[in-house]
């Protein structure tokens, strides 16, 4: 259990909930002024049925093991996703630590990428890794196969080539890096004890300021559509939308690159 990062999820969710998503408020004593735009401790206590001082210790990393049910009943008070209920259960301990070892991209898994044919699409671990790919992703982005291994990750490699291979089309600025952080926060509850993971981490942060501040926010709720522009030495700057998908019974996630219809990168994708 790690009551740090528990008291810190539970901070963030409750500054994260506006007060009239709850049902009823909850006026405390002297109806002091609001200082943050979410709810008050005093109201989350309330819609969880949980004693102020409980949940203040909660948020203060002085509880050892809160019960299911008091997991649960934070979570309705929260309003938590699925991604976020269960991400609370493994910071309380509630859902064992799982191992983390590198495994073979299985065979069935290579040949789907090689039949999305002219589709762009890679494989990502819960490292962000990317572990494999198909050559369409190569014509589009870059010889994955060139670039060392520690730094094939779909978070350094923007970092690693600046400007040269992706940045954030208007009105979609912090997206990706949202997505990522949010990733890596999941993989991190899972495997606490992952120190290659725990290294890019502080990597990524030590390099990305944006990436540290979307760390620090403690989002961790999948976003399975992106939106980047690709900067094509050939093609030119293209706007493509990144659908993610995980693969059922392993941890890895299908990544494709397409295009809204009727656009410069729907004209250019596939790549010719």
């Amino acid at each position: 259990m790690s009551r740090t990062d528990l008291a810190d999820f539970l901070r963030r969710r409750r500054e994260s909930v506006h007060p009239d998503e709850v049902p009823v408020a909850v006026d405390p004593p002297g109806k002091r002024a609001r200082r943050t735009p979410g709810l008050r401790r005093e109201e989350v206590a309330a819609q969880a049925g949980i004693s102020v001082n409980y949940y203040e210790r909660l948020e203060q990393a002085r509880v050892s093991h809160p019960s299911p049910e008091v997991l649960g009943a934070l979570s309705a008070a929260l309003r938590l996703t699925d991604a976020e209920r269960e991400h609370m259960a493994r910071l309380a301990g509630q859902i064992p630590p799982a191992t983390s070892e590198r495994r073979p991209v299985p065979a069935e898994t290579r040949r789907l990428l090689d039949q999305l044919g002219p589709i762009p699409a890679y494989l990502l671990d819960e490292r962000q890794d990317i572990v494999a790919w198909n050559d369409a992703a190569v014509a589009l982005i870059t010889d994955f196969g060139r670039i060392p291994e520690e730094d094939r990750n779909a978070l350094k490699l923007p970092l690693l080539l600046r400007d040269t291979l992706c940045s954030a089309p208007p009105g979609a600025a912090g997206e990706f890096v949202q997505h990522t952080a949010a990733q890596l926060r999941t993989a991190s509850a899972r495997y606490p004890t992952d120190r290659a993971l725990n290294e890019l981490i502080n990597e990524l942060a030590a390099r990305s300021a944006d990436f540290a501040d979307a760390w620090r926010d403690h989002d961790v709720r999948p976003r399975t559509t992106l939106r980047k522009r690709l900067h094509h030495p050939r093609l030119g700057e293209l706007d493509c939308d990144l659908q993610t998908l995980l693969l059922a019974g392993s941890n890895l996630q299908l990544v494709m690159y397409t295009a809204a219809p009727n656009t410069p990168a729907a004209e250019a994708l596939p790549p010719r």
